[in-house]
């Protein structure tokens, strides 16, 4: 995909590797919409980026999720990319992680992603593409983050699923399976503590590999292989 001129929605923008992503997209010349939670923090990052388009939302409504792309796609003029940066962490042994954190993790990591992700399929042209940030506790499955896991891993099936689906559309369907990254993120967990983690990528090297995955999607969708970066 080529970045410059390219018309692409950023939910989760307030989020370290999401604010990070939107300001390198900029950088490079792509006309982009920003969403996040955080209203503070969005207006300031619009402002940063030249008072792009901006919209809050919460991931817990889903319905929100979905309208949040038809506002992209009009406040753009179209898409060409969504890409998913919307997470939170939680950890602790399965029989310590109530059925109300568990469904906040699966709402937070998987559905409202989806919910992103579902909404964009019909809008995008051939060769756009839809992503979203995994990790590699899809395939470690550590011990202590069972429900956590869950959800990111039903994220991960559900996009190879997807990506089958959209061969003959042409639209490219990435799966960011980033390394830990050191963004803060496993200490603002809406559970438990996150165990002792070797050190990680910066949050700088996780934007490269989003790029890098971004641009490696080709202008025909031709080419569905799981991103990985």
């Amino acid at each position: 995909m080529k970045i410059e001129g390219a018309r692409i929605l950023v939910p989760g923008a307030t989020g370290a590797i999401g604010s990070g992503l939107a300001e390198r997209l900029h950088q490079r010349g792509a006309h982009i919409a920003i969403a996040g939670r955080d209203g503070a923090a969005l207006a300031w990052l619009a402002g940063v980026l030249g008072e792009v388009p901006a919209r809050h939302f919460d991931a817990y409504d889903l319905n929100a999720c979905a309208d949040t792309v038809t506002w992209g796609h009009e406040a753009l003029n179209g898409l060409d990319a969504v890409v998913v940066c919307v997470g939170v962490a939680g950890f602790g042994p399965a029989e310590t992680v109530g059925d109300a954190v568990a469904e906040h993790l699966v709402t937070v990591n998987a559905l409202a992603p989806m919910a992103f992700l579902r909404a964009a399929l019909p809008l995008l042209p051939r060769g756009g593409a839809v992503a979203a940030v995994t990790g590699i506790v899809v395939d470690a499955t550590p011990a202590g983050m069972a429900d956590y896991t869950a959800s990111k891993a039903a994220l991960a099936f559900w996009l190879s699923s997807v990506r089958r689906e959209q061969r003959r559309k042409g639209v490219n369907v990435l799966d960011l399976r980033l390394d830990h990254v050191e963004s803060g993120f496993a200490q603002r967990a809406v559970v438990g503590r996150p165990p002792t983690l070797p050190r990680g990528q910066s949050v700088q090297e996780a934007v490269d590999k989003v790029m890098e995955a971004l641009e490696g999607a080709p202008p025909n969708g031709a080419s569905h292989g799981s991103e990985k970066p």
